[in-house]
């Protein structure tokens, strides 16, 4: 079973199968070739039309060879009357070539044409000499097989040392029933750009294919829907390689869509918990509150009083806590909406100062507060700003009560007017008795965020500075 998974998976392999392109390429040439030359063979039995009956007798030149030579052997020593009788007897068997003799002394005796005027004028169209010349004869016979028409030569008697002359048989050549080729090198050359415009286009198919199902990956990667998860694609069934990555694609986002809904159902079961819990906690630390105010009208030791003290400001504390954590589920959520209106921050600004004053005078806090100028509007909810001011106030009498330090200052940076709060604590990343979760800030985010406005934090050992500022680009 295995074995036979991997021939699968081999056989439906991209690789596999662009190979097999490459080596039908390889092997075309060799098997093409021999298929060319089967098939115009049959293509021009099947189409050429045969030579005339009377075309018959030229058809075989080896039998008209040794025929002629025959006959030059027979005619040894026999006049040339004789001789010329016998070239006339084969002129007439022979009507459609040229024969003619010459004797030993270089003297043309007899010249016999064709009876066909059309290979007449081929025979004719060589000019025989009356008298040959011992170069024009050996010049004759070297080129006796390149002539148009062909020529048969032998020596009467059928040997040189004879010394009785030579006869000729001249074969015009539409009397010779040879296969041309010369349609097959142009045919050949036409099948063969064909086979390598078919392979091109084959191998062009191939990777149009595979760049197709890509982008189609790809896209399906690049927009996701309102949740933020990818589309599944559609394989069509392939097993190769790009076909398991689109499987794979598929799993993943089944998966994560899977979890993405279990993760929304535990965070509503944690918002739904928190909010439950926020509302049941509120009670009771009233309550606890209330007798430890009056508690402390009673008669204590000093002792006694700095613990109900201690009591209160944990309880405050976490009631704080408790607040926080509220407003942040229901910001979280989506449950709040804000009214946003144009107002100006400056006032806002100094009006929460102003609360917050008095707290920060008696901790012995230097209030360093630079807001002059014209007033500057921005689009808030203005209660919900409010928050974020007391949350940031909140997180300096807390976290940064070592450094006694509050700065509140309008600045312009970057051509920009911006809101900076300042203070001369350790740093945000110090160790604090008082540190929480950060809800406090947390729910500063989710604020500025939802008014559309921008912050930075700026913490070290020296101090923190917050600038709060509007969006680039808002007016």
């Amino acid at each position: 079973m295995k074995a036979s998974g991997r021939s699968h998976k081999l056989r439906s392999s991209l690789l596999s199968r662009y190979l097999l392109i490459i080596v039908a390429a390889l092997l075309f040439l060799p098997v093409m070739m021999t298929a060319t030359f089967v098939g115009y063979g049959v293509f021009s039995a099947l189409t050429r039309e045969g030579p005339p009956d009377e075309y018959a007798p030229y058809s075989s030149i080896t039998k008209l060879e040794k025929m002629w030579h025959q006959e030059a052997l027979d005619l040894l020593g026999k006049p040339p009357e004789a001789i010329n009788e016998r070239m006339r007897q084969l002129s007439s068997e022979y009507s459609l070539a040229g024969m003619f003799w010459v004797d030993s002394h270089g003297k043309t005796r007899l010249s016999l044409t064709p009876e066909d005027p059309e290979l007449q004028k081929q025979v004719e169209g060589d000019a025989l000499p009356a008298q040959w010349s011992a170069a024009e004869a050996v010049a004759f016979m070297k080129k006796s097989t390149e002539l148009n028409p062909l020529a048969i030569v032998a020596f009467v008697g059928d040997r040189a040392e004879a010394g009785e002359g030579f006869m000729v048989m001249q074969i015009p050549d539409a009397l010779r029933d040879e296969e041309s080729i010369d349609g097959l090198s142009s045919w050949y050359l036409i099948v063969l750009v064909l086979f390598f415009a078919g392979f091109i286009v084959v191998s062009l198919l191939f990777f149009i294919g595979i760049r197709t199902r890509l982008l189609r990956l790809q896209t399906a990667m690049s927009f996701t829907g309102g949740a933020g998860i990818p589309k599944p694609v559609t394989s069509g069934g392939r097993t190769d390689e790009i076909g398991r990555l689109e499987e794979a694609f598929n799993t993943m986002v089944t998966e994560l869509t899977a979890s993405r809904s279990r993760e929304a159902e535990e965070e509503g079961l944690r918002k739904r918990l928190v909010s439950d819990l926020s509302h049941d906690l509120r009670t009771p630390l009233t309550v606890i509150r209330t007798h430890l105010h009056v508690l402390g009208k009673e008669s204590l030791s000093p002792r006694g009083q700095e613990s109900l003290e201690l009591m209160d400001e944990r309880i405050a504390g976490l009631s704080v806590l408790i607040e926080n954590l509220l407003s942040y589920n229901l910001l979280s959520s989506g449950k709040i909406t804000l009214k946003l209106e144009r107002r100006d921050v400056l006032r806002l600004l100094r009006e929460s100062a102003a609360a917050w004053y008095p707290l920060w005078e008696k901790e012995g806090f230097q209030v360093d507060i630079d807001l002059e100028g014209e007033p500057l509007y921005w689009t808030i909810d203005e209660s919900w700003f409010r928050r974020i001011l007391d949350n940031l106030f909140q997180n300096i009498l807390r976290h940064a009560r070592c450094g006694l330090y509050v700065g509140i200052a309008l600045e312009v940076r970057d051509s920009r007017p911006v809101i900076v709060v300042s203070d001369h604590g350790k740093g945000m990343m110090s160790n604090s008795d008082s540190k929480g979760a950060g809800l406090g800030l947390s729910i500063v985010e989710l604020l500025l965020k939802r008014m559309e406005l921008e912050w930075t934090v700026d913490s070290s050992e020296q101090g923190t500075s917050i600038v709060i500022s509007q969006r680039r680009g808002k007016i």
